[in-house]
Order: C-alpha cells, then sequence, then structure tokens
C-alpha cells in the first residue's frame, strides 16, 4: 500500500497550492481520508477530512473558507486546494487513510499514511 502526495512548494503569502495524493495498493473508496500537517517543532495537526463518499467534510478552524477537501474514487485519490496560504500553513503536509465511511479526527486511528510533502509560504 502507498500514498503518494505531491504538490507542495514555496508560495509567496496569499498564494495558492493544490495538493494531491494518490493511492495504491487498496481502493480508497472504503476509506476516510486525512489531510495533517506538522510544522517544525509542533505536534501533527488533523487539517482537513472527508467522508468515505464525499458527502463530509471537516476542516480546523485555522483553515475554514482558506482550503478545500475533495476526492475522486475513479482515480483513487485526494486533493487539498489551499488558497490564501499564510506563513503560519508552513509545515510538511501528509495524506492518510483510515478505513470506514465517517470522519474521526484522531490521528492514530488512521490506517495508511503518505510520505510527506513540503508547504512553504513566504511573507
Amino acid at each position: 500500500v502507498q500514498l503518494q502526495a505531491s504538490g507542495g512548494g514555496l508560495v509567496q503569502v496569499g498564494g495558492s497550492l493544490r495538493l494531491s495524493c494518490e493511492a495504491s495498493g487498496i481502493t480508497l473508496d472504503y476509506y476516510a481520508l486525512g489531510w495533517f500537517r506538522q510544522a517544525p517543532g509542533k505536534e501533527r495537526e488533523g487539517v482537513s477530512y472527508i467522508s468515505g463518499d464525499g458527502g463530509s467534510t471537516y476542516y480546523v478552524d485555522s483553515v475554514k473558507g482558506r482550503f478545500a477537501i475533495s476526492r475522486d474514487n475513479t482515480k483513487n485519490t485526494v486533493r487539498l486546494q489551499m488558497n490564501s496560504l499564510k506563513p503560519e500553513d508552513t509545515a510538511v503536509y501528509y495524506c492518510a487513510a483510515m478505513f470506514g465511511p465517517d470522519i474521526l479526527l484522531e490521528d492514530y486511528l488512521y490506517d495508511y499514511w503518505g510520505q510527506g510533502t513540503q508547504v512553504t509560504v513566504s511573507s
């Protein structure tokens, strides 16, 4: 099983990035998905989640209105559109998959993790 995250990079304040995470070895239809991030010296935090059928989403308060999570089960992919980026969004971003349809926030419940992609927002 592999989750391959991509799309990170260096962007200026106010810019946008779109992260993608493609799965192989599992069928994402059966998994709730999440994006997490970890900044230097900080604990990993959940950023956004989407249910197995895509009907429910959740965002941490700090990204509400700026980030949008989506999934394409036909392509076995989850994406995170990030707009109006701020320096505090700088972190390594990880995608993760949890077997089951419902959104759960605790990272220890997630079964598979991508390798992480660096997002750096410069001021």
